[in-house]
């Protein structure tokens, strides 16, 4: 009688991981900067970005990426990067962050994020915003 081995996959440690990578992290990033860009309910949060929001949906992607455990590219070029010292500029009200959180939570749908983990990243990136509220 031979034993078969039933080797288990390795734990997806990382949030980075359990989101599948960088390319369903495009995604998400991809569908919330084209909510931003057409819905009119995100108005307010598209006017305080430039014309050209390339440079922004790489951003995102890059920090999101590193701070979900994957490369760490982006925050070293960046030399180092505090997202809260990066908005303290900005005239982030209660609104725009709403606006930034609902955006945020409708891309996670569209790009088909499990709804568990979708959920733990909501809340995690709704308090972030809130604590950016300057205004």
């Amino acid at each position: 009688m031979t034993e078969t081995s039933t080797a288990e996959a390795p734990a997806k440690t990382t949030p980075f991981e359990m989101i599948g990578g960088v390319e369903p992290i495009r995604r998400v990033v991809d569908a919330f900067y084209d909510l931003v860009e057409s819905d009119p309910q995100y108005a307010e949060l598209r006017a305080m970005h430039a014309p050209d929001m390339t440079p922004m949906r790489d951003a995102l992607t890059g920090f999101f990426t590193g701070w979900m455990g994957g490369s760490r590219e982006w925050f070293t070029a960046q030399g180092g990067f505090c997202v809260m010292t990066r908005h303290s500029k900005m005239p982030i009200t209660e609104k725009t962050a709403k606006q930034w959180s609902d955006a945020l939570r409708a891309a996670l749908v569209v790009a088909q994020v499990e709804p568990g983990f979708a959920k733990q990243m909501d809340q995690i990136l709704t308090q972030m915003a809130a604590g950016m509220v300057r205004g």
